[in-house]
């Protein structure tokens, strides 16, 4: 009987007879249905863009089950019988939308909108589950969820636009438990108004989503009897086979059809995101249907899982609480293991994923596993099945065993029961035996330091500890009576018992010195293999966390660690537990460990504060109204270029790059393997028209080329593309491609700025575009008291990681013209370089483009070559061509922020006031120009922040073998901003003084402002910086909370917090922009402009200018003109001259371009309107376009706008307060509280501008403290994925979050008195890393000690990223043990002197007597 793969999607029903077995949930529903929602962002599982709600039914007990799931990595046939919902099943535009995507609407929660579709499948799945619960029932409208689960919903999705809070906030609004009016800005109602109620959201009804349709259920019920007297219940057809016993599984095996194939088994497939696919396989073999493989039996010896448990499935039985299980210590470990477990991956990963995958993967791949951490400490065993035998051993013999082979299958896991008798319930050798006659506690700990605290990042280094310990109850000691040590992760091939140190300890009383010894050795065994990533801080981890579990039980070590009197921040107090008299060991371990694990609790709500003062000047601009279009953006209906339906005989590519940085290439083959058999066509130079060229890129500094010709310039450089009929089989075929290299007769490449000044490779910088020097250094130099000469700073790059990687489709059309989409900021660059590229003239290429899925600078000059490889296939083929490039190679090829090198020499007052400054800047452009000789102009315009006094610079821009680097957000203003800082800080090191006197000393007056940017500064009333630094200084209690953070240095050894204030000055440009305005014969409005739709607003923004300026012809104003405007994609052939979408100006030029377009409506239909009135009275919007219409007026306006030249520059305000809170013992940094405030002028919009500052600012942090850009040796990007790259999440941001909008009064020369956005605000998030410095600071005066007279616990650099290795070696890599050994130096010391003191008295009796 042939079986058909039969599953629903948003409650339609879908057979299929025959599948590609490798073909995933998310190919199909992007490919075969007209379901858009799930998005492509990375194909590892690891952003979230993809996930979706699956559900299955056990037709035995009626049950529906569902969870969320990573689309992208879920095979399509092993959801037989499931039934899977989308962002659109939800809700859509003809349906109705979704409570879900009303509030994400509502609370201004999305911007790009490209990963709201997977946010809100996160939530729903959440949503459901919590109502599942048999929790009280809550009040009607909220959901039975709290709200840290709420929040914690979304912590393994990325956003890259919004910062999180808005999305934060729509999640917490379903909880019982929030106060409504804490949470953020949103339409539903004002901010501090007492109508916040429920009643005012849309209303959350948990039944309102069928999940599983009754048509599903009803033939899953008649299929049973047959899948029961089944043999094999897979897809044969499909060569997907899904065995029923392990036997059967053998009997596949064994077959000669299988011995001869490329086989993959497979449970949740979740491996394949974290070791990609480079090849196809023939044939699949479904696990989950051997009922062995799925057990899970609980007694009184443990629990026993099936291999095939996923680990959300693992969570949730370790949670659950038996009566049998009376004794606290088995529920500790089971808890213990299910809450580490919780943190591993996100839910959509863990949903799928296996305990029994990610064990084989630790064992076979050397995979960083948690699970096997913390399973080898809890003495675990598994059950192996080999082709002759079935083996148990303990988990620590199975991960010594060499690489399992895939006959081997792993069969079930078992973590056994402890009890205080000391007993494990294991039973093999390697587990604690000890007598259990002494009555003793368990003590479970496990430890993970991972860059982010939730969600899917590999630790550092994982631990977890097991103890029996027993009290000495007359010395009040703690003996270890047996050990188990467990780490992972630290570059070992896989997790490992410490047992020297668990030997060592063993029958000790736990003291210091014995703590110390432990701490030494453990440093002989926690040895990275070599080449691995900051060895010697995961070494450090170890001791560290060894030192963490065992303080609790060295009596002597028990130190109150105490906030002070308050806790500055807000957000994270900390409870004190009493000094009560505690003699029973169970109470000592319970009192001691509970404090420890309070100090560290990474469980704290979210909050913030929006302050946001509208203008109803202009009406309907500058209200806060809703994005446009934010609604189907949530559903999933809102089309990305990859959205758009493949055209008939549409085909896809994929890059070929180079892997060596300078090399001849002598040739390029394709492996022979099942992928380079999908290969249809490989398209190089060789294939450009003849009268064509070879160019790629563009910008008024000159050219690149599309594709490498004979030579190679740097690893990551277009060789060619791979085209196939599906973008999965083009990917897998460039990686198939084995390109031959020669350096015969090449110079060794230059990979560094050093390299390039040393052999004098830079491009030119033509001087219009040179920035001038200020005063008169040596003057400057020589009034200084103080000198710091050629100080040193380095900075590293930043990947954009939009969530909608590069993109393009092209369409052949007639008479040699083509039609490309293309996701990008200057499609009419875009058309220019396709042009040149094929050798047409312009108007045979149509560049057009809806909405772009995030850009941050790298979708303009880098989308090109894309764009344009892609029009050279479809044109060469006469077949329409897309490319979707995967996450890997974006990465690889896109470039990213300017990495630079910078000396300084300053002079200074005694009071701080700087002088003289001379900056010698060395940026790293890469191998083209693109738009780096700006860089000069846009790092000084930010470093002029300050009043230097005298100042002046030398900038290079150096040419490297290095993928070229391009505009990225705030493009040379973040990096010039930041050396301002770091000389504000070295200089109030070098003075011991406070940092902030220093910044406001230095703050500029509206003379000094004019000096540094003539013909920007504006006049006095504009100069907002210091009223605005001001009010952050006093609104956020600045000066009282840095005397509750020394207080709380003081009292604190291993957290420390820092405190810091910064002030941003940053200059705009305004740019010619184009507007169109056209009113259609029924009186709705059609707006065109150049600018494009990346997720700031600018449609938004355009739509309320355009109801705004028409609104003196409609009766009632502008109320329902807003309704009427659509801004629709740009297009190269409609609107021509539209530049650029950057420099956070375009929403400001599209407005006014459309207000003068308006302009020219109104005065055409004014008198029209006049005489109407005259005949009618009162003349309705509608009748008055109808006559229009009749009286052939035109309805169609365009202007170009040009700014007027003494205000085309403007300067933007703000500053930002940042407390953060250092773990000394991990590098970790927690950001406490930030408080914002931003001169915006007037704005257009308040919501659209709040959401720009606060993403801005979170991507700023990112840059600052975690994303790092590495390269291997030849330059290539190695961290090109979401497993190596960590982009903020909604963890990591600061935990209470405060915004003000300022409005700064009327500006004449300004767009309605608006002012920029949606880059500026990125520069203020310095202020995070220079609060961590200070905190590093505090520790470093407690801590250091060194020999080197050059070096000093005030004075260091903090690289950026500050990522938790270098916090952490900043702090001291060895401190826990030079505590230690200053402990027992004091201690001896006063021993020493208590001996003495008494023969002090004896003497002085005896000379008396």
């Amino acid at each position: 009987m042939e079986r058909k793969l039969v599953f629903a999607v948003n409650g339609e029903r879908f057979e299929l007879a025959k599948v590609d077995p490798s073909t995933t949930l998310l190919e199909f529903l992007r490919t075969r249905t007209r379901f858009t929602g799930p998005k492509l962002g990375c194909g590892e599982g690891g952003c979230g863009a993809c996930v979706v709600v699956l559900s299955t039914y056990d037709p035995v007990s009626d049950q529906v089950k569902e969870f969320s799931v990573s689309s992208c990595l879920t095979l399509l046939c092993s959801i037989n019988f499931c039934s899977v919902i989308t962002s659109e099943g939800l809700g859509n535009t003809k349906d109705g939308f979704h409570p879900i995507h009303q509030r994400f609407a509502g609370f201004h929660a999305s911007q790009c909108g490209f990963c709201t579709p997977g946010m809100c499948m996160s939530l729903f799945s959440a949503l459901v589950n919590a109502d599942k619960t048999s929790r009280p029932e809550p009040p009607c409208g909220f959901s039975k969820i709290t709200k840290f689960e709420a929040e914690k919903a979304i912590a393994g999705n990325l956003c890259r636009c919004t910062g999180y809070r808005p999305i934060a906030d729509v999640c917490k609004s379903f909880a019982a438990d929030v106060d409504l009016e804490d949470l953020g800005l949103n339409t539903f109602w004002k901010k501090g108004a007492k109508d916040a109620n429920v009643g005012r959201l849309p209303c959350h009804d948990p039944g309102k989503i069928c999940t599983f349709p009754e048509f599903l259920k009803s033939e899953i019920k008649c299929s049973v009897d047959i899948l029961d007297n089944s043999k094999n219940t897979g897809l044969p057809e499909s060569q997907w086979y899904r065995p029923s016993s392990i036997r059967e599984l053998y009997e596949l095996l064994n077959s000669d059809s299988f011995s001869k194939s490329r086989v993959k088994l497979v449970v949740g497939n979740t491996g394949s995101g974290v070791y990609k696919e480079n090849d196809l396989y023939d044939k699949y073999i479904d696990l989950k249907g051997i009922p062995e493989l799925s057990v899970i039996r609980r007694d009184s010896k443990g629990i026993l899982f099936g291999a095939a448990v996923t680990i959300s499935r693992a969570i949730e039985v370790l949670k659950e609480r038996k009566e049998s299980e009376l004794d606290s210590n088995k529920r500790l470990v089971f808890s213990k293991i299910a809450d580490h477990m919780d943190q591993v991956a996100s839910p959509f990963i863990r949903n799928m994923a296996s305990l029994g995958g990610n064990l084989i993967m630790a064992q076979r791949s050397q995979f960083a596993s948690d699970v096997a951490t913390i399973l080898l400490a809890s003495g675990s065993t598994v059950c192996l099945q080999m082709a002759s035998e079935r083996l148990v051993l303990s988990l620590e013999s199975f991960l010594e065993r060499p690489p399992c082979d895939d006959r081997t299958i792993l069969v079930s896991i078992h973590i056994p029961s402890w009890s205080s008798a000391m007993e494990s319930s294991s039973g093999i050798d390697g587990c604690i035996a000890s007598e259990p006659t002494r009555e003793a506690n368990i003590l479970f700990r496990t430890y993970r330091a991972a860059p982010r605290p939730l969600g899917n990042a590999v630790a550092y280094l994982n631990s977890a500890f097991l103890a029996h310990v027993t009290l000495d109850k007359i010395s009040g000691d703690l003996i270890i009576l047996d050990l188990h040590l467990a780490f992972g992760a630290y570059g070992t091939e896989h997790a490992i018992r410490a047992r020297k140190v668990e030997k060592f300890l063993v029958g000790k009383v736990m003291t210091v010195s014995v703590l110390l010894e432990a701490l030494k050795l453990l440093k002989e065994t926690i040895i990275p293999k070599k080449g691995t990533p900051h060895s010697r801080y995961r070494s450090s981890l170890a001791v560290a966390f060894l030192f963490k579990f065992f303080q609790p039980l060295v009596k002597d070590l028990v130190v109150l660690e105490k906030n002070g009197p308050a806790d500055s921040s807000g957000v994270a107090a900390i409870t004190e537990y009493p000094n009560s008299d505690i003699n029973e060991c169970a109470d000592i371990l319970s009192h001691r460990v509970s404090h420890s694990e309070q100090l560290n609790n990474p469980n704290v709500i979210l909050s913030s504060k929006q302050l946001v003062e509208f203008s109803n000047d202009y009406h309907p601009v500058g209200e806060p109204i809703k994005k446009a279009g934010v609604e189907i953006q949530a559903s999933g209906e809102a089309i990305y270029v990859d959205d758009i339906p493949s055209p008939k005989d549409c085909l896809s590519g994929a890059f070929v790059y180079s892997t060596t940085p300078l090399a001849w290439i002598k040739g390029i083959m394709f492996n022979s393997t099942l992928a380079s058999q999908k290969v249809i066509a490989y398209i190089s130079v060789n294939d450009l028209p003849k009268e064509g060229k070879n160019i790629g890129g563009s910008t008024i500094f000159g050219t690149e080329p599309l594709f490498a010709d004979s030579l190679t310039v740097c690893a990551g450089q277009p060789l060619g593309i791979v085209v196939a009929e599906t973008q999965r089989h083009a990917n897998m075929a460039a990686r198939q491609a084995n390109v031959q290299y020669s350096t015969e007769n090449l110079e060794p490449p230059i990979l560094s700025i050093e390299e390039a000044v040393r052999r004098r490779s830079f491009f030119d910088v033509p001087p219009v575009v040179y920035p001038q020097k200020v005063g008169d250094l040596s003057k400057g130099m020589a009034e200084a008291e103080h000198k710091i000469l050629s100080a040193e700073v380095k900075l590293g790059s930043q990947y954009y990681f939009y969530m909608e990687t590069q993109t393009a489709l092209a369409i052949p059309d007639e008479d040699n013209c083509i039609v490309v989409y293309s996701s990008s900021q200057c499609p009419e660059t875009a058309q220019g370089v396709i042009s040149q590229c094929l050798g047409i003239p312009n108007h045979n290429v149509r560049v057009i483009t809806r909405r772009v899925g995030g850009g941050f600078g790298g979708k303009a000059v880098r989308a090109i070559p894309v764009a344009t490889a892609c029009a050279l296939a479809a044109f060469k083929l006469r077949r329409p061509v897309r490319m979707y490039l995967d996450r890997k190679t974006d990465m690889i090829m896109t470039g990213g922020r300017h990495p630079m090198k910078i000396n300084y020499s300053v002079g200074f007052r005694s009071d701080g006031k700087i002088t003289a400054l001379h900056v010698d800047i060395f940026i790293n452009a890469g191998i083209t120009e693109d738009i780096s000789p700006f860089m000069p102009s846009t790092i000084i315009g930010a470093l002029k922040k300050y009043n230097w006094g005298a100042f002046s610079f030398d900038a290079k821009v150096c040419k490297t073998n290095l993928p070229t680097k391009s505009a990225m957000r705030a493009p040379g203003e973040v990096q010039g901003s930041f050396i301002a800082e770091a000389v504000i800080e070295h200089v109030s090191s070098f003075l011991s003084m406070d940092a902030t006197s220093v910044r406001k000393k230095n703050l500029h007056t509206h003379e000094s402002l004019i000096l540094f940017y003539e013909g920007s500064a504006g006049d006095a009333p504009e100069y907002t910086l210091p009223a605005v630094v001001d009010e952050v200084a006093s609104s956020a209690s600045y000066l009282d909370r840095l005397a509750i953070i020394r207080h709380f240095n003081s009292c604190n050894k291993w957290r420390k917090r820092g405190i810091s204030l910064m002030p941003l000055v940053y200059q705009v440009t305004l740019r010619p922009t184009p507007g169109k305005v056209s009113i259609l014969s029924d009186g709705s409005i059609v707006v065109e402009v150049g600018g494009v739709e990346i997720g700031q607003g600018l449609w938004t923004k355009v739509k309320q200018m355009t109801a705004y300026a028409l609104g003196q012809l409609s009766v009632d104003g502008t109320k329902n003109l807003l309704d009427k405007v659509r801004v629709i994609q740009a297009d190269t052939l409609s609107m021509v001259q539209g530049g650029w979408t950057a420099g956070s100006t375009t929403s400001e030029s599209s407005c006014e371009a459309v207000r003068l377009s308006c302009n020219i409506l109104v005065s055409r239909l004014k008198s029209l309107k006049q005489s109407l009135e005259e005949k009618m009275g009162t003349v309705s919007w509608d009748t008055l376009i109808s006559q229009a219409n009749m009286q052939a007026v035109n309805l169609s306006a365009s202007t170009y706008w040009v700014p007027d030249g003494s205000s085309a520059e403007y300067l933007n305000y703000g500053s930002a307060l940042s407390e953060v809170e250092v773990d000394i013992l991990t590098g970790g940094t927690t950001i406490l509280r930030t408080d914002l405030i931003y001169d915006c002028g007037q704005s257009l919009n308040p919501a659209v501008d709040l959401g720009q500052i606060e993403g801005s600012f979170v991507q700023g942090i990112g840059f600052f403290m975690y994303e790092e850009h590495v390269e291997n040796s030849d330059g290539l990007v190695v961290s090109d994925g979401t497993w190596t790259y960590k982009i903020p999440t909604v963890d990591t941001i600061p935990k209470q979050f405060n915004v003000k909008l300022m409005k700064s009064g009327h500006h004449e020369k300004r767009v309605l008195s608006s002012k920029a956005s949606g880059e500026p605000p990125l520069l203020l998030a310095a202020s995070v890393h220079c609060a961590t410095r200070e905190a590093i600071r505090a520790a470093r005066v407690e801590f250091f000690s060194t020999n080197d007279p050059n070096s000093s616990p005030t004075t260091f650099q903090l690289d950026v990223p500050a990522t938790m290795p270098v916090v952490k070696e900043l702090c001291g890599l060895n401190n826990v043990e030079k505590y230690l050994e200053a402990f027992l130096c004091a201690h001896q010391k006063m021993e020493a002197n208590q001996v003495w003191a008494p023969r002090e008295d004896n003497l002085a009796d005896t000379k008396e007597g």
